[in-house]
């Protein structure tokens, strides 16, 4: 059995020291710098990458093709387009105002009660779009209280990254670790969800002794809140009812998507053409076209873009057997003892997604963690190191201002608005807290799988 790996170890390690590796390797390395920099736009950077990994031949057209995983990409573009048609009905921005209403308008009630909406939401829809629609509520909302909102953009962050974490389509690495794995919805939601919710609770409870309880507002300016009319927010009463319909259907759809025998891709883009088309059914005729339009560009093509380039980059990685390097220094690591394998990936996920997109990240992990199933066992002795992946890259994105793109979303729509975001100033109240996430995470996961 050791003479078997040595002899797989053998291998790999001449495979990555030929020519195929070296330059799978070295496009790689570059993709991730200029990423990381932002020298260059980050779809344009993976798509040269792809492009150079088939022409220089370390994968041919066939291989490429092979490794760009479509599932990922249509469950993505599905939900794209389903929250683009239900953001236009004003379904989040009247979520938003009625919680405010709900807790009274208290400053520290708003604080908590938007903190567990942004996760809520997060868990079902990209965590892009919900920040970039709650934080202008929440200008309007603290405006009104005559309240500093730098305390509610950056607990909406926190709260949006682990949201996101707790189910298979909060978060781009979450959909691919479930494309990948095979994992379902409820799995996802059994095994991740009750972690997200105490570590939330945390969150909110660390908040609340940093901001919460020093907030006031008046009884007037309370008020002025109350009287805001919720319901002049909905734009279209109609489609408002179509969307949560519809996203309620495509939620219970991947909950028992493998009884149904149906892949999360399948259910999101049928989810989104059943809403287009009731978007359609009151409309004019000759309107049709343009609303399929707006709805199909507010898809994130950059996103989609970068997804493809980035599967055949790790591809070729893959296919030049460097993966398989990494993987046998990661067993010498742990000893192959799955515990400290699992305790070694969350921690490593989590440092490394406070400093880099936690997407390359993750999409080059997944090769790797399958590669260790003839060591441990069989697949579901990986079980663990999944479920560790996916919460070190999710929680690992408090870390920094730039560990996830909706830190730099808020970031970007509040320096609109006049308010300074400092990556020291945010690092140093996140970073604690991204810790103190990461190390409950730990504890979890070695109680669950111990």
């Amino acid at each position: 059995m050791r003479s078997g790996r040595l002899s797989a170890s053998k291998v790999a390690s001449s495979a990555a020291l030929g020519l195929p590796g070296i330059l799978a390797g070295a496009i790689l390395l570059a993709a991730y710098v200029l990423i990381v920099f932002e020298a260059v736009n980050r779809a344009i950077v993976a798509l040269l990458g792809a492009c150079l990994i088939v022409m220089l031949g370390v994968l041919s057209q066939p291989e490429a093709l092979a490794a760009i995983d479509f599932n990922t990409l249509g469950l993505l573009a599905g939900m794209m387009i389903v929250v683009s048609v239900a953001t236009r009905s004003g379904l989040f921005s009247f979520l938003a105002i009625r919680t405010a209403q709900l807790v009274r308008a208290s400053p520290a009630g708003i604080l908590a009660a938007f903190a567990v909406v942004t996760a809520v939401l997060s868990a079902f829809v990209n965590n892009v779009t919900i920040v970039s629609l709650t934080v202008p509520v929440t200008f309007i909302i603290c405006g009104e209280l005559k309240l500093p909102v730098y305390p509610f953009l950056v607990t909406e962050i926190f709260s949006s990254n682990i949201g996101g974490t707790a189910t298979l389509i909060g978060d781009p690495p979450n959909v691919l670790i479930g494309s990948a794995t095979g994992f379902s919805f409820d799995a996802f939601a059994a095994n991740l969800a009750p972690l997200a919710c105490a570590v939330l609770l945390v969150q909110i409870l660390v908040c609340h002794a940093i901001w919460g309880r020093r907030l006031r507002a008046t009884a007037e300016e309370r008020k002025r809140v109350m009287n805001i009319k919720a319901n002049e927010v909905i734009e279209d009463t109609y489609l408002l009812a179509c969307s949560a319909a519809v996203i309620l259907g495509v939620v219970c759809a991947l909950v028992f998507a493998t009884e149904l025998h149906l892949e999360p891709a399948t259910v999101a883009i049928f989810g989104a053409a059943v809403l287009l088309l009731l978007q359609a059914l009151p409309k004019a005729r000759h309107n049709h076209g343009e609303m399929v339009s707006v709805a199909l560009m507010d898809v994130d093509w950059m996103t989609l873009m970068f997804l493809m380039g980035l599967f055949v980059m790790v591809g070729g990685l893959a296919h030049a057997g460097i993966l398989n390097i990494f993987g046998n220094m990661l067993l010498r690591a742990t000893g192959h003892n799955v515990h400290l394998a699992t305790a070694l990936i969350l921690w490593l996920s989590a440092a490394l997604s406070s400093i880099v997109d936690n997407v390359p990240y993750v999409a080059a992990m997944i090769p790797l963690i399958k590669g260790l199933a003839p060591q441990f066992g069989n697949p579901q002795t990986l079980a663990p190191l999944w479920w560790s992946l996916a919460l070190g890259a999710g929680l690992g994105g408090n870390g920094t201002l730039i560990g996830a793109s909706a830190n730099l979303t808020v970031a970007a729509l509040a320096e609109r608005n006049g308010v300074r975001f400092s990556f020291l100033d945010f690092t140093a109240a996140a970073m604690p807290l991204m810790v103190t996430t990461v190390i409950i995470a730990n504890l979890y996961l070695a109680w669950r799988f111990g």
